[in-house]
């Protein structure tokens, strides 16, 4: 026991600390209830009673050897650490702040805002959470319509129909039953489908739709709008195209290309070399909906878009993966950071 007693002098003599962790390791490691000077006290207690006298004065140095060097570790470390500062030294340059940014997302958003604020459309919002009437049958979708599928659309509860609404069209509904025309706002926000998530689709997005209902609004004027929120989002060289199509809110319905933007036009793996990349639907206001919601579609006619936010922005920063805009993987989005 004497020659444990030996070891754990030298062990404090030798013993330096260079933080205050440090110096709390070596309170647990000897003086604590489970340290070594607290064993060998319960080992004292086994020895013989000749050797209790010598043995005992060991110990006892050996506590108070420890609790010293303990006192005078603790007067160093703590002394420099009243300001909070530690040992810091303050000549050093400060660490570099990290900038943050906006999201992808966000940015593209943005700049749709910005593009037809510019041409006189007001931002109209609405509930995430929808009834029947607002999110399908104002909009003239029929009971058997395949978008009422429970493998489309994430209903909350049934009689009534609660639904996640599955486009911002909704909005667009609660605008015309609580205005008059002239009406011109697009709506962004969230919406969802109930469907796999794959590089390609994902359970929740983003959508941007435009509304305009005015007397005597043509397709010319829908194509014109289109025409100049192309060509301020993706280059006065953008080109557009409208192809038949069919959505039970229109009537007549389009889907709208544009031409690629990374080829010209020319043909490369963006566009599967057809030279033209789909980006949105469009068409003019069905006047089975216009009457829906109290606007007389005799007097009224009107046109309507929509597009999805991250169509948009995977076309505009070559993003091949729509994961990547829920991940928050700060590699990704540091890369927009110039981009304020």
């Amino acid at each position: 026991m004497k020659n444990k007693i030996e070891d754990l002098l030298k062990e404090i003599e030798d013993f330096s600390a260079n933080s205050r962790e440090h110096v709390e390791e070596f309170r647990l490691k000897l003086l604590s209830k489970k340290g070594k000077v607290s064993e060998l006290f319960d080992e004292f207690k086994t020895i013989a009673p000749e050797l209790k006298k010598d043995v005992g004065q060991m110990l006892n140095q050996l506590k108070n050897k420890a609790q010293e060097k303990l006192d005078t570790l603790k007067e160093k470390y703590e002394s420099t650490s009243d300001n909070g500062l530690g040992e810091i030294d303050l000549t050093l340059p400060a660490e570099k702040l990290q900038i943050g940014s906006r999201h992808p997302l966000s940015l593209v958003r943005n700049q749709l805002v910005e593009i037809f604020s510019k041409i006189g459309f007001t931002v109209s919002d609405g509930p995430e959470i929808e009834d029947d009437w607002h999110n399908f049958t104002a909009l003239n979708t029929p009971a058997d319509h395949p978008a009422r599928d429970m493998q489309d659309t994430f209903y909350i509860s049934e009689n009534p129909d609660i639904v996640l609404r599955t486009q911002t069209s909704s909005v667009q509904v609660h605008i015309m039953e609580n205005s008059k025309p002239p009406i011109r706002t697009i709506s962004p926000g969230r919406v969802y489908r109930n469907e796999a998530i794959s590089a390609r689709a994902h359970c929740q997005f983003h959508q941007v739709e435009g509304l305009y209902i005015d007397k005597n609004v043509s397709f010319a004027d829908l194509k014109q709008t289109l025409l100049y929120f192309s060509k301020e989002m993706f280059g006065e060289n953008t080109e557009i195209r409208l192809r038949p199509s069919f959505f039970p809110f229109t009537e007549i319905s389009a889907e709208m290309d544009i031409s690629c933007p990374f080829c010209k036009g020319a043909g490369c793996n963006i566009c599967k070399g057809a030279g033209w990349v789909e980006i949105l639907g469009c068409g003019m206001v069905d006047p089975a909906v216009l009457d829906n919601c109290g606007i007389d579609s005799k007097q009224y006619s009107g046109f309507a878009f929509g597009m999805g936010v991250e169509r948009i922005t995977m076309l505009k920063y070559q993003v091949k993966d729509l994961r990547l805009f829920f991940e928050n993987d700060v590699r990704f989005l540091k890369q927009f950071k110039s981009v304020i």
